[in-house]
């Protein structure tokens, strides 16, 4: 099936269309959202248009469309680019990197109703924590580019997701109640490396801003 994949550059859109090919689609074309609001309800914030560079490297177009990432109307701005991704790359379903937002997982599954495309959620109900153990197996260079979750600090920013960051986070998941993979919104992830480059992406300029428990890194990737 040709399908298109909304695409933040995060672990688990990246994933998501490491396991949609796997099972024999086509990637036709990656389609992201370019929110000015940071607080989207939708779509993934930091270092967005860095998705440029992992189409390049995965060697898959790509749409950016822009939405002012307002509660609800956005949904209207991601309407209008998979109806454009449908007419000029003839898709016939859409993949998703939801995990366990019902939110995020049913609008996108009403656009696809609307027009008349499948919607896959390869990662829907995974456990958490599984999920980090298989990016590591499957060879994917993640690096944390944003913390939103006490008691996440600034020395969270670029940490790789590792064996010891899971052993970490797992004890965090137990003593706060935080989501492992960031599902709450507690982490965003950029992908520097996976099977679907060819070749890694490296860090060329960084800049970190924040307080306290919130914390943002804006990244630059050659």
């Amino acid at each position: 099936m040709k399908l298109g994949v909304l695409f933040s550059g995060g672990k688990d859109s990246c994933y998501s269309t490491f396991l949609a090919k796997k099972l024999g689609h086509e990637i036709s074309v990656l389609i992201s959202l370019e929110s000015i609001n940071n607080e989207s309800y939708m779509f993934h914030t930091p270092s967005i248009l860095q998705v440029k560079k992992q189409a390049e490297v995965m060697n898959i177009p790509l749409i950016i469309q822009k939405t002012k990432g307002e509660k609800e109307n956005e949904l209207e701005d991601l309407k209008k680019v998979v109806k454009k991704a449908k007419k000029e790359y003839a898709i016939q379903g859409i993949v998703t990197g939801a995990l366990a937002s019902v939110y995020q997982a049913s609008r996108i599954q009403k656009i696809c109703d609307e027009l008349g495309l499948e919607c896959i959620n390869p990662l829907w109900k995974k456990n958490q924590i599984e999920l980090l153990k298989e990016l590591i197996k499957n060879n994917f260079k993640v690096i944390i580019i944003g913390v939103a979750a006490f008691p996440l600090t600034k020395e969270w920013l670029f940490r790789k997701i590792d064996n010891q960051f899971i052993k970490e986070i797992a004890e965090l998941e137990k003593k706060y109640k935080i989501n492992p993979a960031g599902e709450g919104g507690e982490l965003e992830t950029f992908v520097l490396n996976c099977p679907l480059f060819n070749k890694p992406l490296k860090i060329k300029e960084s800049h970190v801003k924040g307080e306290k428990n919130y914390w943002v890194a804006s990244i630059e990737v050659e």
